[in-house]
């Protein structure tokens, strides 16, 4: 173990009051990029405290909506193992 924290697989998805700090990525090279790397590269921002990797998408989940709609607003469309990210809701 690295003495790093690991962020839980748990993104809320039964929490109506969380869904708002919740971001969708789409198109996402699942057999290239894993849950580091999102992690990596969603944290500069805000706290993340769950990060769920399925097959073509992933769920980061926020402390706050605010890091939500920054991440949304800075990530949409980024080029990530040579394929535009979908749309992040």
């Amino acid at each position: 173990m690295t003495g790093k924290t690991q962020t839980s697989n748990v993104t809320n998805k039964n929490d109506p009051k969380s869904i708002n700090s919740r971001v969708f990525i789409g198109n996402l090279n699942t057999a290239i990029v894993k849950k580091g790397d999102i992690e990596a590269i969603f944290a500069k921002y805000g706290k993340i405290v769950g990060c769920s990797v399925h097959k073509g998408y992933a769920f980061v989940q926020y402390m706050s909506e605010r890091h939500a709609r920054a991440a949304v607003a800075g990530e949409n469309a980024r080029i990530i193992a040579g394929q535009p990210l979908g749309k992040c809701l």
